[in-house]
């Protein structure tokens, strides 16, 4: 019996640990502290740190299944995923990696005992390929391993340029980089293809299944390859890809995992063909989403929520095109946790999160084509009023970049209407689209412009804020120098400091640094690399390196902070405990004055749910229980239940803050002694700043105690103004908002009244054109509201008529036209109102019989309505 994909995964993980490898668990899909990525596409990125000799961890050895994602950016499969054999948005990447420790022989040994021996692979089914250039690692393919040198490919720069070839891996434009040695899986001779480096390569024959990365150097920006301080490996193999030879089979879609989740869907939809390419589709889509929402990647109109977007809304489109109806895709939730649960429990512990976020997901995209089809609609009808043939590409554009409603949608909607579609101006649209997104991506930074030094600080304000110190480093700008003085802005080093370096959400300290007659103002601290950067300006006298000084934080602001940022953990236990274990940290800002805490939840908190949460860190205040914090390694950490903060890289070694059991959280911030220090809690806020993503903003302390001084004024001089006491204002604004509308209902009932006498007594003044009866008035005393009603019941009463009516109010011009329909032929009332529109500054739009118009010059309108009768005498006549 051949081995499932779990069994695959695991055996892969135990040979490398069997070889002194370190097991590391897969790292989100949102990459932590690497601008150049917009999805983690790759297992080296949670390593790229440590190629770059930046990042120093216990092991030189590691092995991980790391999660990665091609669907956005410069790395994006999406369009070909469901229709080849192997693509997909979301995939696992098999890798082992060392770290400075062995090398190209090592790899290629370990490469060869894994797919002969473990996995049993056929020799001779086996083909490599090596850059041109690199004669040791074909040396030791052919001398060392015994492998047919006629079976190797030599592939040098195909790419045009230096270093561009298929065997020289590289991250991206910049970063670590190097020559690579790729092992292929022959199928047979009976499926088309050539080797790699023939002209039939694309073929598919001959399958790659892993690439042994051997990592030397570190490109920059001007294209210089800087030697890594030690050569490195990464490897890379598709878990799909090596379970589809595995199991015997030549497509992924038909690995164990994937015929799962194709049955489940087409059970779930009632589709009895399984080989319907729509059915790939939605099985590929519904991992890559699942995965995105778990890590914190919520459906949104730019950055990685849109590509999550565009992936639900492309698995939605697929199943209506397999009859589904209603939602569907969320309930493929648990087939996925069939298959996958296992390997990521956080799949099983978050369903019920996921399964709303994408279930909102595609209500929305139902709700996007219902107004989508209400807008074409529409325009049609303009259209076939004005004579015309064509959608235009602006509208087709606006269509699917605003709304998302597909193009092939708008094309079919056209055919059915024997309407053209102007293509040419929707790629033009498209393209101006590209460009400003190009222009606007956050996406390309490279990844050496991030400013660091060769320093270490040691922090020291867990324990003190005063401390002597000792001076170790002076910038300007980037620039090193020897001494800052009096009015001169720069960063100052210090081998140890009690200044907080902003980390975690918790905002740098402030404060100064004196001695020997000097002072320097810190207004800020940050970190470059593993240095703390005191950032600020020489208030008077000089300083230079090895300067002793002593170092004060502003303790005042400190504690501040630290009462916010102790709260924050308590708030995000209670948010868990109130709202549910699906809750998890998406961003925060502790500061002196506030804190704010972003969190996942599909919904918005209701008032009540506010109330409990907040009395219940409230509770835990006056419990006034200890805040300890401990040192230990990652795995006694997770044995604790403590909870990683977003955004945030951990080491071998990591800080563990402790409230009694009721919050348990990684923390390298600053926090009060006990809870009793906070004080107070006070919520401020509540509201959403993305889809499934909530924001509450809250103070503590004096903070929190000032908000409830303030909101106790306000109260009081409302009830003055009210003639009430404090206790019954809500019963008294009730009262007085139930006469608000009494009143508003009796103003509706007399401009009705108003707007038909207006109707009888305008029907008198009616004149006849060629046997037609035209009214053009400009009414006064009436809101455009009830301008329909009033055309409406002139109409009904001219009988065969057109009918102009304006009105002028607040510096805007509100226009109406209505034709009965015998003579909508002659004259179009969209054509009227238009005609009218522009002559005072707007424009309109609707039926052949009723159209209407807004414009923003009143002083324009009398003669706009006098351009009436000539119009539509030349086109009676």
């Amino acid at each position: 019996m051949s081995m499932t994909t779990n069994q695959i995964r695991n055996a892969f993980l135990t040979f490398f640990e069997n070889k002194g490898h370190h097991i590391v668990e897969s790292s989100p899909l949102i990459p932590a502290n690497d601008p150049t990525l917009l999805f983690t596409n790759a297992g080296m990125v949670q390593f790229k740190d440590c190629f770059l000799g930046i990042d120093k961890r216990s092991y030189t050895r590691a092995t991980s299944s790391q999660r990665c994602v091609r669907a956005g950016g410069k790395h994006n499969d999406l369009e070909n995923v469901g229709y080849t054999a192997r693509h997909h948005t979301f995939f696992e990447m098999l890798g082992n990696f060392s770290f400075g420790d062995y090398f190209k022989k090592e790899a290629i040994a370990y490469c060869w005992e894994l797919l002969t021996e473990e996995f049993k692979l056929p020799k001779e089914k086996l083909w490599v390929t090596v850059y041109e250039e690199d004669d040791e690692a074909f040396d030791i393919w052919v001398n060392d391993i015994g492998f047919p040198a006629d079976r190797i490919s030599r592939i040098g720069d195909n790419k045009g340029e230096r270093y561009a070839s298929d065997n020289f891996w590289a991250m991206g434009d910049t970063g670590p980089c190097g020559p690579c040695t790729e092992v292929f899986y022959d199928h047979g001779e009976d499926i088309w293809g050539g080797p790699p480096g023939t002209p039939e390569e694309d073929g598919d024959r001959f399958i790659e299944i892993w690439n042994l990365v051997f990592m030397q150097f570190n490109r920059h920006k001007d294209g210089t390859m800087e030697p890594l301080p030690k050569p490195s490996v990464d490897t890379g193999m598709g878990l799909e890809r090596i379970a589809a030879i595995l199991q015997g089979v030549h497509s992924n879609y038909e690995i164990d995992l994937f015929q799962h989740l194709i049955k489940s869907t087409a059970e779930l939809l009632k589709v009895k063909d399984l080989d319907n390419k729509s059915l790939r589709v939605i099985a590929d889509h519904i991992r890559s989403c699942a995965f995105l929402v778990l890590d914190g990647v919520v459906p949104s109109n730019e950055g990685r929520g849109y590509v999550l977007r565009r992936i639900v809304r492309r698995a939605v489109r697929h199943g209506h095109q397999l009859g589904a109806k209603g939602i569907f895709f969320a309930k493929l939730m648990q087939p996925l946790i069939d298959v996958m649960g296992e390997a990521y429990p956080g799949l099983v512990e978050h369903k019920e999160l996921i399964e709303k976020v994408l279930a909102k997901e595609e209500e929305a995209f139902a709700r996007t084509l219902d107004k989508g089809m209400q807008i074409l609609d529409q325009d049609i009808a303009e259209l076939v009023a004005n004579n015309s043939k064509t959608i235009s590409g602006e509208t087709v554009f606006k269509l699917y970049d605003t709304y998302g409603f597909p193009q092939d949608l708008t094309a079919d909607i056209a055919r059915e209407k024997g309407l053209e579609v102007d293509w040419d101006g929707f790629e033009k649209a498209m393209n101006e689209q590209r460009e400003r997104a190009r222009a606007a991506s956050n996406f390309g930074t490279d990844y050496n412009d991030n400013f660091s030094i060769d320093e270490r600080s040691e922090f020291t304000g867990y324990d003190y804020v005063n401390q002597n110190v000792i001076v170790t480093r002076l910038l300007k700008g980037e620039q090193e120098v020897e001494r800052l003085e009096e009015g001169e802005k720069g960063i100052v080093i210090l081998a140890k400091t009690p200044f907080y370096a902003e980390s975690g959400g918790q905002v740098g300290d402030t404060g100064q640094l004196m001695g020997c007659g000097a002072s320097f103002k810190v207004e800020d601290t940050q970190k470059l690399g593993d240095a703390i950067a005191h950032i600020g300006y020489m208030e008077k006298g000089s300083i230079s390196n090895e300067s002793e000084l002593q170092a004060f934080v502003d303790a005042e602001r400190r504690q501040h902070t630290m009462r916010n940022h102790s709260a924050t953990h308590l708030l995000h236990a209670a948010l868990r405990d109130i709202l549910g274990t699906h809750v998890t940290q998406k961003g925060s800002l502790v500061g002196p004055e506030r804190l704010r805490f972003d969190f996942s939840n599909p919904e918005p908190v209701t008032q009540e749910q506010l109330r409990q949460i907040e009395a219940l860190v409230n509770q835990k205040i006056y419990e006034n229980h200890a805040v300890e914090a401990q040192v230990m390694s990652m795995d006694e950490a997770k044995e604790q239940g403590a909870m990683a903060l977003f955004g945030e890289k951990y080491g071998d070694e990591v800080r563990v803050l402790t409230m009694s059991p009721f919050s348990v959280e990684l923390c390298g911030g600053t926090h009060v002694k006990r809870t009793g220090d906070i004080g107070a809690f006070k919520i401020l806020s509540e509201s959403g700043i993305a889809a499934g993503i909530r924001r509450i903003e809250a103070t503590t302390g004096a903070g929190a105690v000032n908000w409830m001084q303030s909101a106790e004024s306000s109260l009081q001089s409302i009830g003055k103004l009210l003639k009430s006491e404090p206790s019954q204002i809500a019963d008294k604004v009730n009262q007085l908002m139930d006469k608000s509308r009494q009143l508003e209902k009796t103003i509706e009932a007399l401009q009705s009244k108003l707007a038909s006498s207006q109707g009888s007594d305008l029907a008198s003044q009616a004149e006849e054109i060629n046997g037609v009866k035209l009214l053009v008035a400009k009414l006064e005393g009436v809101e455009a509201k009830a301008l329909r009603e009033i055309q409406d019941q002139l109409k009904n009463k001219l009988g065969s008529s057109i009918v102009v009516l304006g009105i002028a109010e607040d510096e805007k011009v509100s226009v109406i036209v209505g034709v009965s329909k015998d003579l909508t032929g002659k004259v179009k009332a969209g054509e009227l109102v238009n005609m009218v529109a522009s002559q005072v500054g707007g424009k309109g739009g609707g039926r052949p019989d009723m159209a209407q118009a807004g414009g923003k010059d009143p002083a324009a309108l009398p003669a706009a309505l006098d351009s009436v009768k000539p119009w539509v005498t030349e086109r009676l006549s």
